[in-house]
């Protein structure tokens, strides 16, 4: 969302600026200019990018109004883990397979509804935990194994930030594009009024105004923060890499989640007292 609010407060403060200078509105309200640059944007990344990065774009852009991972959503993560080393301790790996082959039904699972609900995560965690299970793969290997996952995952992901920032890189272009056609229609009424011929130059200084304020003040930062959100999403993942990691290796459930723990961002990370409470509620 703050990203959004972010766009906000840049257009707003563009018109307003505009505005306190005497700048007449309507003059900005040039829609064939309009029709240039974005169309011929849309036709670029068309051309350059997949219908599924394009998709994937949508989608990325439409998740900078949803929730980051924060530490509540953290501590539910490093709980779950704890809860679920602790049944691997007590009743062997084995107590993992009703849990793990369908979590929307398990009992653990449900106690946890920010990990359900991250569907990549979660198939990222039952995944790796079925490979434990099935006992083929040491530590070392195991660890290959997941770095390989959340490798693809984070080039895929980036495909989509990375075509809208050559979106973004077009628009000043496309700007200077529509702003010399502009100029084309001015010569051609070079012998007009002064106030026609005017109005003509100023349509076609629209259009570097406009592909300018989108590139640099819309979709170079969206790029960004869609970027931005992908790191941190891959945080997520990354915990569960850690903790599973550490319990492949044979220490105990606590410190299997400590290690988790450790591997969150400052501002996200629990505390290790809010962390040793929330374990101690789920063992009670």
């Amino acid at each position: 969302m703050i990203s959004f609010i972010g766009i906000f407060v840049v257009l707003g403060s563009v018109i307003a600026g505009y505005v306190m200078h005497h700048g007449n509105l309507a003059v900005l309200n040039q829609p064939h200019e309009f029709v240039i640059i974005f169309g011929a944007a849309i036709g670029s990344l068309v051309v350059s990018t997949p219908m599924k990065v394009t998709k994937d774009m949508i989608g990325q852009i439409k998740g900078l109004l949803g929730a980051r991972p924060g530490k509540k959503e953290y501590l539910e993560l490093l709980t779950l883990q704890y809860e679920l080393f602790q049944l691997a301790q007590r009743s062997g790996l084995l107590g993992w397979e009703e849990h793990i082959n369908d979590p929307a039904k398990s009992s653990i699972f449900a106690k946890y509804p920010a990990v359900l609900k991250d569907h990549h995560a979660l198939e990222f965690m039952t995944d790796t935990m079925k490979v434990v299970v099935s006992g083929s793969a040491d530590p070392h290997d195991l660890e290959n194994l997941m770095d390989a996952d959340m490798e693809t995952v984070h080039a895929e992901e980036g495909k989509a930030p990375a075509a809208l920032s050559s979106v973004a890189d077009a628009l000043p272009g496309l700007g200077i594009v529509a702003a010399v056609l502009g100029i084309v229609i001015t010569m051609e009424k070079i012998d007009g009024p002064p106030s026609e011929v005017g109005m003509s130059v100023a349509s076609a200084l629209v259009g570097t105004f406009l592909g300018i304020l989108m590139s640099y003040g819309v979709f170079s930062p969206l790029a960004t923060a869609m970027g931005h959100r992908n790191t941190e999403l891959g945080k997520f993942v990354d915990c569960i890499k850690q903790g599973l990691l550490a319990h492949a290796k044979g220490v105990s459930p606590s410190i299997a989640v400590e290690f988790a723990r450790r591997s969150i961002t400052t501002h996200e990370r629990p505390s290790f007292d809010e962390l040793e409470k929330a374990c101690r509620a789920a063992k009670g």
